[in-house]
């Protein structure tokens, strides 16, 4: 059950270099070095290629068709935080634009995560101003319901505190927990290395086959191999 009508102020953050650092290693590394989860679903995508980011989560839940709460939690945003935003209903409405990016950005936010439409794609993209969401839609929002701000949400199917680490790009947004940030940096960090080394066997032009000693168990299975 969601706590509505509230605004918590003084939320404690995953440090702010663990945050940083995780940017670089990507959704897809960091989501495997946490154990394979934290993803939320495919069907939130960017609004534009290329954009790879981190940083600490500021939530924000909404309703449906109702951006009211979006003006509130940008009072919230702190120099490198991302805004996630939950909506309590499916909801593609575009609830985010170029006013409030301006807004989000002089804050010091670094993305939008919404589980929900956005719009204004093209000023966006010339903003350089990254979002990740469920739709982008033209239809616009009314400012007449409380929700709440940095409570924990669910956003696209994955559980986000305030102070989390949201690590996002191409391939997706992934949350890593506060308590868990500094062990996915190291974990990420390894994880990196050895597909370091293994990308250099595979460019030399050793195969998986034998780099990953697949023939035998292959061939335990059944495969056979015809001329």
């Amino acid at each position: 059950m969601y706590e509505l009508g509230v605004v918590y102020r003084n939320i404690e953050r995953a440090h702010s270099e663990t945050a940083d650092g995780l940017a670089k290693f990507g959704s897809a590394t960091v989501h495997e070095a946490m154990g394979r989860v934290g993803l939320l679903k495919p069907y939130m995508r960017p609004i534009y290629a290329g954009a790879q980011v981190s940083g600490t989560a500021v939530t924000v839940l909404l309703h449906p068709g109702d951006n009211w709460m979006m003006h509130v939690v940008a009072e919230q945003i702190r120099p490198g935080d991302i805004v996630v935003a939950a909506c309590t209903a499916e909801n593609t409405d575009g609830f985010f634009g170029d006013l409030l990016a301006t807004s989000f950005k002089a804050r010091g936010a670094r993305a939008l995560v919404i589980d929900a439409g956005c719009r204004d794609v093209k000023t966006l993209t010339e903003m350089g101003f990254p979002v990740w969401s469920r739709a982008i839609s033209s239809k616009g929002t009314v400012k007449a319901t409380l929700g709440s701000v940095n409570i924990p949400v669910v956003c696209a199917g994955a559980l986000v505190h305030p102070g989390d680490v949201v690590v996002a790009d191409d391939d997706g947004v992934v949350i890593v927990p506060r308590a868990m940030a500094k062990q996915t940096l190291e974990a990420a960090a390894a994880r990196e290395a050895n597909e370091g080394a293994k990308r250099e066997k595979l460019a030399s032009g050793v195969l998986g086959l034998d780099m990953y000693k697949m023939r035998e168990p292959l061939e335990k299975a059944g495969l056979r191999y015809i001329d």
